[in-house]
């Protein structure tokens, strides 16, 4: 397990855009979409290394499986992290960004925001795609060496992430339970919703963890197949990155998560970016997005 002392590094995004908005870059087309269900959801786009591995890190180039953020709500699909694939592969990196079922695209009374998640779809979908991944990036990408795959996700895609990587200590019973732990190298979660109690208490994307649960009647009953802070520890390397100025998911989210894993006997490590919020983690073109790579390839090789 590595070393889960807390860092700071730079981070300050080079891009002009504001700290807690997305970049705006246009989508990057996949060389292969793949899928692994009949729902039109259910879909894996793979994208071939663009670039030559950093120097030491030579032979057939990792994978990495992308999950995207949105607060697991319907208009925010795979497109808008493709930006950050597309960096990844250029990193050296194969790459397969995932598309899951998110929640409906309006509340089923009213107006306001669009629902997060579906319960149990989203966790179906992330479970069948992990499990078909290995066969899929075989046929996609035949370079790849998929003995070396690291699970990354971003805000709920850091969340799934990291509850993917959890599924052999889900309670006995849950439909998405792994016999042993998923074959990775390990998961870098960026600005994951990562513990579900501290983003309760602090209302994260307006309510979406309640609503990814099926609502206040079914949160706690739910909450112990679906919180990575209550499925721990998983023995599998966990990386945390961070940004100290987001108002997105605050770090004392992901901080809960990192106290709740020490409790368990568990380092994971948490790397803490200055001056940096929510976005610059996925926007190519700041220094943050630098360090993710670098944490990505400390798991890969």
């Amino acid at each position: 397990m590595r070393s889960g002392a807390e860092r700071a590094a730079p981070g300050q995004p080079a891009s002009g855009q504001p700290a807690d908005e997305p970049p705006a870059y246009p989508p990057v087309a996949p060389d292969v979409s793949l899928p692994y269900g009949e729902h039109p959801d259910q879909i894996v786009d793979f994208y071939a290394p663009r670039g030559e591995p950093a120097v030491g890190r030579g032979g057939p180039a990792p994978l990495v499986v992308v999950l995207h953020g949105g607060a697991w709500r319907a208009p925010y699909d795979r497109q808008h992290i493709t930006p950050f694939v597309g960096f990844l592969a250029r990193r050296g990196f194969a790459v397969a960004n995932v598309e899951y079922r998110r929640g409906s695209s309006f509340p089923s009374q009213g107006a306001g925001s669009p629902e997060a998640g579906r319960w149990p779809e989203t966790f179906d979908d992330v479970a069948a795609a992990l499990d078909a991944m290995r066969d899929l990036a075989k046929e996609a990408l035949p370079g790849a060496d998929v003995r070396r795959t690291v699970l990354t996700g971003h805000s709920a895609g850091g969340h799934l992430a990291l509850w993917a990587a959890s599924r052999h200590v889900l309670p006995e019973g849950a439909p998405w339970r792994l016999p042993a732990p998923p074959p990775l190298r390990g998961v870098v979660a960026l600005a994951p919703i990562a513990d579900f109690g501290a983003a309760v208490e602090r209302g994260v994307c307006g309510g979406a963890v309640t609503q990814l649960l099926g609502g206040e009647d079914s949160y706690e009953e739910r909450r112990a197949y679906a919180d990575p802070a209550a499925l721990l520890p998983t023995g599998i390397a966990t990386t945390i990155v961070q940004g100290r100025t987001d108002s997105t998911v605050p770090q004392e989210v992901p901080e809960a998560y990192a106290e709740a894993a020490a409790k368990a006997g568990e380092v994971v490590g948490l790397t803490l970016l200055e001056d940096v919020g929510h976005f610059p983690l996925i926007d190519p073109a700041a220094d943050a997005c630098a360090v993710v790579a670098e944490e990505i390839a400390q798991l890969a090789y």
